[in-house]
């Protein structure tokens, strides 16, 4: 296929073409509001501050980029970083076929569910971020879209879309780089109402595999971005601990106004799960070529927690046996 005149002009491109990649998500934007939960067209300019990090999200005149907009991001994450622990080289510049993209984030292939694909990337290339957040260790006051240009080729004026190139912002490339990423649960693309997502990333983002993550109501409202009254978001939120429908983790309403998170099953601390080889996770990348072993070994542990985290005589074929179940579907 010709190649797109995108990104900075060497020529460079990363095609993503890895089946199964773990999804993937930035830290930044998992631990601070930086899209839209509105379902409606949102231009107001959102500000958040919380300790030293100030933030600014300016929209477009179609709106702020939406936490379901973020599918795509998370989607070219997830790419990048598969390829990037199997060792091949990567550029910030992606080009993507949009069924694989909409299958992957468990979107619609119809032609609506590509003419949103298209708006979704025109309200991320229109939202502005001024942030002073760490990335790589460094503060860096900066400006920036959320993804730098995309591109769209149909075949014929209006036809069939064929393939997608993205360029993404310097800033969420170095997260890349700098592996300031986080795997999140394949059902997380279920969710669809977009606090649900939001309270999600935030679980995730705090709780991981600690045995759990306590806060406050206003807190908790102020980190997700959401517009709602507070008393309109506790009971969203008891609406979300009635439905109990979030991806790994459980919400209980604690005393003085607090909601405790905490994973599902079993805790186990790193320490003590079973141990995969280095040569294991090689015959892993030979069964199921070019998945995200690390992402697979992540599935596993958990797989293997639900199980009531038996002992393993031998993790290495444990593993291995598991991921060859996993290749055959």
């Amino acid at each position: 296929m010709n190649t797109p005149a995108l990104g900075r002009g060497d020529g460079a491109f990363f095609s993503c073409d890895i089946f199964n990649a773990a999804p993937k998500d930035d830290i930044g934007s998992m631990e601070h509001p930086m899209f839209s939960l509105s379902t409606r067209p949102d231009r107001r300019i959102l500000s958040y501050t919380h300790n030293d990090t100030d933030i600014t999200v300016t929209p477009s005149v179609r709106g702020l980029a939406t936490i379901h907009d973020k599918d795509i991001l998370i989607y070219c994450i997830s790419q990048l970083m598969a390829a990037q622990n199997a060792g091949r080289e990567i550029t910030r510049t992606l080009t993507l076929k949009a069924h694989d993209l909409l299958v992957a984030t468990s979107r619609e292939t119809s032609g609506d569910g590509y003419n949103r694909l298209r708006d979704a990337f025109e309200r991320l290339a229109g939202t502005r971020i001024t942030t002073n957040m760490m990335t790589g260790g460094q503060e860096v006051t900066t400006g920036f879209g959320l993804i730098e240009n995309w591109q769209i080729v149909r075949q014929g004026r209006g036809g069939r879309m064929l393939w997608v190139a993205v360029t993404l912002s310097e800033w969420l490339y170095r997260a890349v780089l700098d592996k300031a990423v986080l795997t999140l649960s394949r059902a997380y693309f279920t969710l669809r109402k977009p606090l649900e997502r939001r309270i999600y990333e935030l679980a995730r983002k705090h709780c991981g595999r600690q045995a759990g993550w306590t806060v406050s109501v206003d807190t908790l409202l102020k980190k997700s971005g959401s517009a709602s009254p507070r008393r309109v978001f506790r009971k969203m939120l008891r609406d979300m601990i009635g439905a109990d429908t979030l991806p790994d983790y459980t919400i209980a309403e604690a005393p003085g106004d607090l909601m405790r998170f905490e994973r599902r099953g079993a805790v186990v601390e790193p320490g003590r799960m079973p141990v995969v080889s280095a040569a294991a996770l090689e015959r892993a990348r030979a069964l199921v070529p070019g998945a995200d072993v690390y992402g697979l070994q992540a599935d596993w542990h958990t797989a293997w927690e639900a199980r009531g985290r038996r002992a393993l005589r031998d993790p290495d074929a444990a593993f291995l046996g598991w991921v060859s179940r996993h290749a055959r579907g």
